[in-house]
């Protein structure tokens, strides 16, 4: 059987690297994508406070050593009768089963703040935090649009923000968060929840709970409701968007919808993994979570002894805090806060098969060695999904 993988991110790779695990003598993967780099990206948050940075390595290494040829391209048609993938300049890729993990879209979700995007928008936060240094922003605050289900990055900044301005003496900085949450962080559960609101009191970070930011323009943040709030500077997390690819079913925002195996709904032998599903949660380990449930679908009909796993998803996250570790496991309404890890290894993007292949073959093995200093692993069960109505969660 021949599948192609849309998209060389972390569900892509995944993808690849579950289909060698589970099917290596019963399928051949082609990984169709336009990069000639993979990022890791983790440790984006923290490229403007340099204490970390991204990771990029040649992607056609990757791919190769992920048992897989790498194809240049972007898919943006589909022809499901011929079962094709028709890429950008024309050319048409047969397929047995096709996989698409082709991500989202950041887009502005707060007109006149700063969208931090990841590692592009690095320079410009890091202008903000000189600007801060100088005495010429006193109210920075840091917000989320209401869509965003993974809130954790705002978190990060808020923390590393804080720490940033501390440890550079710089004094009268006031550091807000604004979330439409109802508690900070309470997807994690009440006591990990209570842990991230002593974390915030204790570095003195303000938090507007129940609070959605509108726009940002003359000092003066807009709020939901016809409220205010006097800012000098505003960096919000995106809105994320689904690429558009004619032939595939896509709500509004470009999401696709999928069953608990990742099969499209409404497609034959087409899956999806990844951010570009109606998931909630747009974070990398699920990601991969994902990728391996498709895999194993994919794998078994393919003719590979084993039974397809359905998604379950169990999420994880690694908060860097600028304060002491702490580790939290939240599982339904119970959690546990610990100064020792609860899960490992300890890394940002967590993949069964990612996590090993890259510290294996990118000498990424220091990285998991031990817990980075200042860093909160967060771990929650979730309730398996109905996906048509994922995005409603």
């Amino acid at each position: 059987m021949h599948v192609v993988v849309a998209g060389a991110g972390v569900a892509g790779l995944e993808t690849a690297l579950a289909l060698d695990a589970f099917a290596r003598e019963y399928v051949s993967v082609e990984v169709v994508a336009p990069e000639r780099e993979f990022a890791y990206q983790p440790l984006a948050v923290a490229e403007p406070f340099r204490v970390g940075e991204v990771r990029r390595f040649p992607l056609d290494r990757l791919i190769e050593a992920a048992g897989a040829q790498l194809r240049e391209g972007r898919v943006v048609d589909l022809d499901a009768d011929a079962k094709q993938a028709l890429l950008a300049d024309g050319v048409a890729v047969a397929y047995d089963a096709l996989v698409l993990a082709l991500g989202a879209q950041p887009g502005e979700a707060v007109p006149g703040a700063l969208t931090f995007r990841g590692a592009q928008d690095r320079a410009a936060l890091a202008e903000l935090l000189d600007r801060a240094m100088a005495g010429e922003l006193q109210r920075l605050v840091f917000t989320v649009p209401q869509a965003t289900g993974w809130v954790l990055p705002l978190y990060e900044l808020a923390f590393l923000a804080a720490e940033f301005l501390t440890d550079h003496l710089t004094r009268g900085v006031e550091v807000t968060l604004v979330t439409p949450e109802e508690r900070p962080l309470g997807l994690f559960g009440t006591r990990a929840s209570n842990a991230i609101s002593e974390l915030l009191e204790l570095r003195g970070i303000r938090i507007e709970t129940e609070t959605v930011a509108l726009a940002w323009a003359d000092g003066t943040l807009s709020l939901d409701g016809g409220r205010e709030l006097t800012a000098d500077a505003v960096v919000a997390l995106p809105e994320l968007v689904g690429p558009r690819i004619e032939g595939v079913p896509q709500d509004e925002s470009g999401f696709v919808a999928t069953d608990q195996l990742g099969g499209v709904l409404g497609l034959t032998d087409v899956y999806a993994a990844g951010d570009l599903t109606q998931s909630a949660i747009k974070q990398g380990g699920l990601a991969t979570q994902q990728a391996d449930s498709v895999a194993s679908a994919i794998a078994a009909d393919a003719g590979a002894p084993m039974e397809p796993t359905p998604y379950s998803p169990v999420l994880r996250g690694l908060l860097l805090t600028g304060l002491t570790p702490r580790f939290i496991r939240a599982e339904g309404s119970a959690s546990v806060v610990d100064t020792q890890p609860l899960w490992w290894p300890p890394a940002k993007i967590v993949g069964r098969y990612l996590s090993p292949f890259l510290a294996e073959h990118l000498g990424l093995a220091t990285t998991f060695a031990e817990p980075p200093d200042h860093a909160l692993p967060v771990e929650i069960a979730l309730e398996s999904p109905n996906h048509a109505s994922w995005s409603a969660v």
